[in-house]
């Protein structure tokens, strides 16, 4: 029976790597009863962090679905990685919840991982509320990190929480409770170790008058809690106006309301690992975040209408009804031996196990054998998964990460999900020539689960290379290789993924009039291209459009032909990066010219264009962040400069400097030792791609 959509939340967990994310997922899996007991990521001993790589690492890798009840409220969680080697977690993620719970250390506030998170959950349009965790750490600046959230993030803080005390046990005025604003109380927890025997404590906060020390920043911020509200309900505006007590419920109802239009971010406090603030953070999901029946209903084209001849694509919509056609997104994969696993998020309609879906961009159609509801690592087999649902699938063979599945009858094409390019590649043999042929198998899973890693054979020296968002992201793949299936490879030192652009804009005409098997081929391609300031691999657009069908087809091919003949890349072999190339007028032979003809002028074209651009080579610069003490600044910047890299900012969070800068990755491998050795171990970095920039005159000239 499909439940009502009411009392479903499809949400993420989503922050900084080391901001309690997992420990939080932990918690409210506990005291939601879904887990007999409290796992620690220090311990390996965490529900989604399974993998034995995160367990001996500390640090979650891969994402992992979990649900949970709370009061009448299915709650259908992902926990996602923190660090930016494992970003498409993240983004595939966001891509199918309908809301998001974003963690901020209270100690480190928003960092490096903390806005690309915020700017993923912007693309997709994700309502969210935000944990300040940690604030029982020495440190902890509740209000400060508040403050960055608003100027960093650009977000409207909605603070609902006011801590009572900071920092750990041993300083005068510890963190022990929060003031709830909306019902203007004071909440305390009982001890973690009481927590940890369950029964009655399991659950259990008192409830009682704010202290007088607490009374004026109460009495503030619950000012600038009404006032804020007064743009979404002319009821606590009225009331407020006349001084009347404004019941809980009506504030929790302008809550939601703002919350789910995005126009603020509810602030929550506590410290996950000491207990504190995590029941505050279940009532918070079930109350602010949306279900499937408040966010819009997913939108995706007409398949059938996307052929350029047939005009302009054609919207469609579907709604979360379990009565209409079936509609869903496949947005994970688990490679497995017995048969992959395809996470699907249901947007319409129903899906039973035993039926056959219909995929409109590989034009097939998907067994669904069997349906599985995933925990974890733990999987429970069912029947019929409903819109809303989040389920595994077994049985399909040709989809990958982003496409569509739909009734066949009813076809619809969601958006897919757009992956970031690699930015080091590393070349990789086996030990025996008898495993190469088992090594490309596992690297070709690999590919279907990953869809930010690449593997492919260099036709120079037949070695593999593989590829990845960092040197993290490929040493996890190598060790994968080695603990699952048992193959021992000779790896080489990691290398920079360069790209080309063109060094200006031209025009060239790409002409082919050649014998080939005794059939003359004529043909002209005439293009456009010049270079750009996005980041993105080339754009090709279609620059004429006839009227007549057949000359519109011909354009279209041309089109489609210089596309291909781009992706081989520039003049030193890298792949063509912020490129617009347009296909202008080209004039068309008697008879018209075959598709070989087409194809080949079209190369041409890309050759001429190359030759008469000529090409930049560039290079992948990096944000990075380094947190590092007073004492040890100087030499920090010193090391940083030698390498290339450009001081952007400097700044104090929690008592410690905060430097932001530019670098270019060639510079930075290694430099986890080498700054641990300047700091005397004593900093700590972020590295995430940023741009790709003009390369070293010397690093150019390397290229034959």
């Amino acid at each position: 029976m499909p439940r009502n959509l009411e009392n479903i939340r499809n949400i993420g967990i989503v922050a900084h790597i080391d901001a309690g994310k997992t420990t939080l997922t932990e918690r409210l899996l506990f005291y939601t009863k879904t887990s007999h007991r409290l796992g620690e990521v220090d311990r390996g001993t965490t529900i989604t962090d399974f993998d034995p790589e995160e367990q001996e690492r500390g640090i979650t890798i891969y994402s992992a679905a979990v649900s949970f009840q709370w009061k009448d409220v299915t709650v259908n969680l992902i926990d996602t990685p923190g660090h930016v080697d494992f970003t498409a977690e993240v983004e595939r993620s966001l891509r199918v919840l309908d809301g998001a719970v974003v963690v901020f250390s209270a100690r480190e506030g928003v960092e490096a991982q903390s806005e690309t998170v915020w700017r993923q959950a912007d693309r997709y349009g994700v309502p969210r509320l935000a944990l300040v965790n940690k604030l029982d750490r020495e440190g902890a600046d509740f209000f400060g990190t508040i403050d960055q959230i608003e100027k960093r993030l650009g977000a409207k803080p909605l603070v609902l929480h006011v801590p009572l005390g900071l920092g750990p046990p041993h300083v005068k005025d510890p963190f022990r409770g929060i003031v709830d604003l909306v019902e203007m109380q004071l909440l305390t927890f009982p001890p973690k170790d009481e927590a940890l025997a369950g029964g009655a404590a399991l659950t259990a906060i008192t409830k009682s008058p704010i202290p007088a020390e607490l009374a004026d920043t109460a009495a503030e911020y619950r000012e600038q809690l009404v006032s804020t509200l007064f743009d979404f309900s002319d009821e606590i505006a009225e009331l407020a106006m006349s001084e009347a007590p404004i019941p809980p419920e009506l504030m929790r109802k302008a809550i939601r309301e703002a919350t789910i239009a995005r126009r603020v971010v509810p602030i929550l406090a506590g410290s996950a690992l000491d207990c504190i603030g995590v029941q505050p953070v279940l009532d918070a999901i079930a109350a602010y975040l949306p279900s499937p029946a408040d966010v819009p209903p997913v939108e995706g084209l007409d398949p059938v209408k996307l052929d350029a001849k047939k005009g302009p694509p054609v919207p469609v919509v579907r709604k979360p009804d379990p009565k209409a056609p079936f509609s869903g997104l496949v947005f994970k994969i688990i490679a497995e031996k017995h048969g992959d696993l395809y996470f699907v998020r249901v947007y319409s309609g129903t899906l039973a196990a035993g039926s056959r879906a219909w995929n409109p961009l590989r034009q097939k159609k998907e067994n669904i054998a069997q349906l599985w509801h995933v925990q974890a690592d733990r999987r429970e087999q069912i029947d019929e998964a409903y819109a809303g649902d989040i389920v595994g699938v077994i049985g399909p063979r040709a989809s990958v990460t982003g496409d569509t599945l739909c009734d066949a009858a009813a076809p619809i094409l969601l958006e897919s999900i757009q992956f970031p390019e690699t930015v080091i590649s590393m070349a990789i043999e086996p030990d025996t020539s008898l495993e190469r042929k088992k090594l490309a198998d596992v690297l070709e899973m690999m590919k279907r689960q990953d869809p930010t890693f690449r593997a492919v054979e260099s036709e120079e020296t037949g070695q593999t290379l593989i590829s990845g968002m960092g040197e993290l992201h490929l040493e996890v793949i190598r060790h994968r290789l080695e603990r699952d299936f048992n193959l021992k490879c000779r790896v080489h030192k990691p290398r920079v993924s360069y790209k080309e652009t063109l060094g200006k804009a031209v025009t060239v005409k790409g002409d082919i009039n050649r014998q080939v098997g005794g059939q003359t081929l004529v043909a002209t391609v005439t293009l456009r291209a010049e270079p750009i300031a996005e980041q993105a691999p080339p754009i090709v657009e279609q620059g004429w459009f006839p009227e007549s069908e057949s000359l519109a087809a011909l354009a279209a091919l041309m089109t489609q032909s210089v596309r291909e003949s781009a992706e081989r890349g520039g003049l030193k072999g890298c792949p063509l990066w912020g490129v617009k190339i347009t296909v202008l007028e080209s004039s068309i032979p008697d008879p018209p010219p075959s598709d070989v003809a087409i194809r080949m002028a079209a190369a041409e074209a890309i050759d001429r264009m190359l030759e008469a651009a000529g090409t930049v080579l560039l290079e992948p610069v990096m944000r990075v962040e380094v947190s590092v003490p007073e004492e040890h600044l100087g030499d920090v910047i010193n090391d940083l400069q030698q390498r290339r890299a450009i001081i952007t900012a400097t700044e104090i969070r929690g008592g410690v400097n905060v430097l932001t800068a530019e670098a270019p990755l060639a510079s930075m491998f290694g430099y986890s030792a080498a700054v641990r050795s300047v700091s005397q171990g004593r900093a700590s970095f972020t590295m995430a791609p940023l741009k790709y920039g003009p390369a070293p005159a010397d690093t150019a000239d390397s290229f034959v």
